[in-house]
């Protein structure tokens, strides 16, 4: 019996979403609840399955096509001989992957006519293994690597559990040539590829689905807010020490690495409760004071940024906010978070300092009405004042925080209010982390 895989509404306000990758291609034979494909909407991205075990037996809709919610985009057949169809919308995409036979499906109500799938037009290199496993691609992937002389060990796959995809055999052509010999050694280094100058020069690449809501977004909020931004220094030299003593153990008892993140964030929940309009949004012309600090906790991808949110934060202890961090931030980076689970914060953190920077000044997430940058943890001679006023030279643990607020909701002095509060319980921290 066939059925259909539509594109799923995933979130009540999401209307249409982006096939961005077929994980499976015509003919594949999948199992229930196996990743089909990827989608992207302006919420998030995620790995669809399928909904039953079978053979995929017809794509409809090809890679980077925007359709509606409830689209039917491909038919899997759950028992008999494997037929691969294309559709008409999908063989564009899929012509050069697919060397399938092609047929019309039958009038309602009659079975799906059997077809054989038709044999490469030329022999195709058999499956690489390397330390007695087999490299995950397609029959199209072998025959690209065997024509320029590219060994597929060497390339980075982006599929399901590592499976090259085209994209991926040709993207390491374009940046490092057939067989190329400095990518062989780059590679065994363990050093990872990245576009290259000539590689990306005079080219013009569209932007992808989740690129171009990033780059809607950031516009319409500077539009909207008139942005203001301050920034504080804070000592987390006693933080820093903590989770040195502490990160062993805690991993042990917890199940979840100790972080920088929790600290900074229970520290914002405090913060915010004394200061809740720094929490609150300008909703018709009034200021909506949230009842609860749901916090968005940006999170750099490959393919763009996404923002996961902890929700109702004041109420979780502080190994709560490390698991809800680290399980949100991992399931965001695998493609597995809900549409829920990326949408309602009240205030965003967003942590540039793992990329090292001074401190940047971030564009607030709408409807909120500021946003924390968390920059680089780095150590500096710092003069300390004792309580007789003598003064001395230490090598302290210190970092930047910047603080993007909406100046129609926040005035610059309740900001520093906040950012006061913030750095008061940062580098006084005296909380219980177990």
């Amino acid at each position: 019996m066939p059925t259909d895989v539509i594109m799923p509404q995933m979130g009540e306000s999401i209307f249409e979403g982006t096939l961005t990758k077929w994980l499976k291609k015509a003919g594949d034979r999948v199992e229930k609840d196996e990743p089909l494909f990827e989608i992207s909407t302006d919420k998030v991205d995620a790995e669809i399955p399928s909904p039953v075990a079978g053979v995929l037996s017809e794509i409809k809709v090809p890679e980077g096509e925007t359709v509606e919610v409830n689209t039917v985009v491909a038919v899997v057949t759950e028992h008999g001989e494997a037929v691969a169809v294309v559709g008409k919308k999908a063989q564009a995409g899929q012509a050069g992957e697919t060397r399938a036979a092609v047929s019309t499906p039958a009038a309602s109500g009659s079975s799906v006519p059997k077809a054989a799938a038709l044999a490469p037009k030329a022999q195709l290199a058999p499956p690489q293994v390397v330390d007695g496993e087999r490299i995950r691609s397609s029959p199209l992937v072998r025959k690209i690597a065997a024509e320029h002389n590219i060994d597929l060990s060497l390339v980075a796959g982006t599929g399901s559990d590592g499976r090259i995809c085209k994209e991926d055999v040709l993207r390491h052509l374009s940046e490092h040539g057939a067989g190329s010999a400095a990518a062989s050694d780059a590679t065994r280094s363990g050093a990872v590829a990245q576009p290259t100058a000539s590689a990306l020069a005079g080219q013009v690449v569209p932007l992808s689905r989740m690129r171009a809501i990033i780059a809607e977004h950031m516009v319409e909020s500077k539009r909207i807010s008139p942005h203001v931004h301050t920034v504080y220094k804070v000592d987390m030299t006693r933080i820093v020490k903590i989770r040195e003593r502490e990160k062993a153990g805690f991993e042990r008892a917890n199940g979840v690495k100790l972080t920088f993140m929790p600290f900074i964030a229970a520290a914002v929940v405090e913060a915010l409760r004394k200061f809740p309009v720094v929490n609150a949004s300008l909703e018709s012309g009034a200021i909506h004071y949230h009842q609860n600090i749901n916090l968005g906790i940006a999170v750099a991808l490959e393919w763009g940024l996404i923002v996961p949110v902890v929700k109702e934060a004041e109420v979780l202890s502080f190994l709560g906010l490390a698991r809800s961090i680290a399980d949100l931030a991992e399931r965001a980076r695998t493609k597995k978070l809900k549409p829920e689970e990326a949408s309602g914060s009240t205030f965003t953190l967003t942590n540039s300092g793992v990329f090292g920077d001074e401190f940047s000044t971030p564009i607030i997430n709408q409807p909120e009405s500021a946003i924390l940058a968390i920059s680089g943890l780095k150590k500096e001679a710092v003069v300390l004042t004792d309580a007789e006023g003598n003064d001395t030279i230490a090598i302290r643990s210190m970092q930047h925080f910047t603080l993007g607020f909406d100046h129609r909701t926040i005035d610059g002095a309740d900001a520093c209010r906040f950012m006061l509060e913030l750095k008061k319980t940062l580098e006084g921290w005296d909380k219980k982390i177990g």
